[in-house]
């Protein structure tokens, strides 16, 4: 069989594999650059998917670049492809069809595959992931008749769902298996805010619970929680959140953890090969650890600074950390950092407003978390500081500062710090 050759391969096409792309160009214009996505369309945003689903964009609004981004940039793209199995020894990736391509560099940006926990009925019609814009479309064509949906999980796929289908007019019920919703990037007062405002909105929430079945003749007709409560429905979204999809490099030779372990050139253990986005284990400049965080500022940077090596340079990733702004049923929530401190030897600022809410969780004056509800202004400015670690010890207390003096001060703090 005929073998297909580039010199770059990248497989995924959305936040790490076009920064990756992009990367690579601003180095190398004639290298041979392949990208192979088992999605039929060109890079999307996935963080507008809920917006689709409202009608708010359609399907070209979604779109990250230009129609003629792929030619412009000399980039063969092949998608609805699938790559099944990699020939590491002949650095040679095969294709579902069959067909065969060999590469000198590959990048492995492929994502996560959304979780979907175990449970009686899952081949009814009408159950639903909500991580691909295939998802959505899939439930946009699927909502005529439906009056009540139940959504698994309480985190930030599960209320962008949740809201989405709010705005369609669907009556929602939240499962969620911990105590509160958005529980893993907020503390209790921000998580009790929003459950408020999702209460407000119309929202019944469950919290603490499980979805053990679903019931229905061929269709989805309701759900039993694991305390035998019934929760009647016509659909139901699963959208508990994602785990990195390691399929390809299983039982291979490339260091895997929870994702695939990368070092701050974001190469595997592998020479030739690299890894970004929701599949690989970066730097957590907070925690000084690797870890895999799926967010999408770090699968944008951790495919440039792949890009970048792979085309020769040497530049090194400075980290990310799990860091949110978004706002949900007009609730701005900022998040980033560790926001529930583990022990005593952080220390914990709070200002609760009228309207604001602010936390600052510090570390040897250095800034370790932080949540704010309200005006989120502030959030990217202290994620900076947050990375740079910058000692605070002077002027800490105006950081979550609501008068017109203490901000005025923090702002010259801030002003002295970018310019120092």
């Amino acid at each position: 069989m005929q073998v297909t050759e580039t010199k770059y391969l990248i497989i995924g096409n959305s936040a790490g594999g076009i920064a990756a792309a992009e990367a690579i160009r601003e180095l190398d214009d004639v290298g041979t650059l392949t990208i192979v996505s088992d999605e039929p369309y060109p890079a999307y945003s996935r963080i507008l998917i809920p917006k689709y689903l409202t009608g708010e964009c359609d399907v070209a609004q979604t779109q990250l670049r230009s129609a003629d981004f792929y030619t412009k940039n000399d980039i063969n793209l092949l998608p609805g492809r699938k790559v099944v199995k990699l020939l590491l020894d002949s650095y040679v990736a095969q294709m579902e069809n069959g067909e065969l391509i060999s590469f000198e560099k590959l990048l492995l940006a492929t994502g996560g595959n959304p979780i979907v926990p175990e449970m009686e009925g899952l081949d009814k019609e009408g159950i639903f992931t909500f991580t691909k814009l295939d998802d959505v479309r899939a439930i946009d064509k699927y909502l005529s008749g439906v009056i009540k949906a139940v959504v698994i999980g309480g985190g930030l796929i599960g209320t962008s769902a949740t809201e989405a289908l709010i705005k369609r007019g669907i009556k929602v019920t939240v499962v969620e298996m911990m105590d509160r919703m958005l529980g893993a990037m907020l503390d209790e007062h921000a998580s009790s805010a929003v459950e408020k405002t999702m209460a407000d909105a119309g929202v019944s929430i469950a919290t603490g619970h499980t979805v053990c079945s679903v019931v229905g003749d061929d269709r989805v007709e309701s759900v039993i929680l694991d305390d035998d409560t019934e929760i009647p429905c016509q659909m139901l979204v699963v959208a508990i959140g994602v785990v990195p999809r390691i399929d390809l490099i299983r039982c291979m030779d490339i260091n895997v953890e929870r994702g695939i372990v990368v070092d701050l050139n974001m190469k595997t253990s592998h020479e030739d090969i690299y890894a970004c986005g929701d599949v690989a284990e970066v730097h957590d400049f907070v925690r000084g650890t690797n870890r895999v965080i799926p967010i999408w500022p770090g699968a944008h940077f951790g495919g440039r600074i792949a890009g970048l090596n792979m085309a020769g340079s040497d530049t090194e990733y400075t980290g990310c950390t799990g860091m949110n702004t978004l706002s949900y049923f007009g609730l701005n929530i900022a998040s980033g950092g560790i926001v529930n401190p583990p022990d005593d030897s952080y220390e914990v600022l709070t200002s609760n407003g009228d309207v604001n809410y602010q936390k600052l969780v510090l570390k040897d004056n250095k800034v370790a978390g932080m949540v704010f509800i309200g005006n989120i202004d502030k959030g990217g400015v202290l994620l900076n500081m947050m990375k740079d670690g910058v000692d605070t010890g002077d002027f800490k207390g105006q950081l979550i500062a609501e008068n017109a003096s203490g901000l005025t001060c923090l702002r010259w703090k801030l002003r002295s710090w970018a310019g120092r």
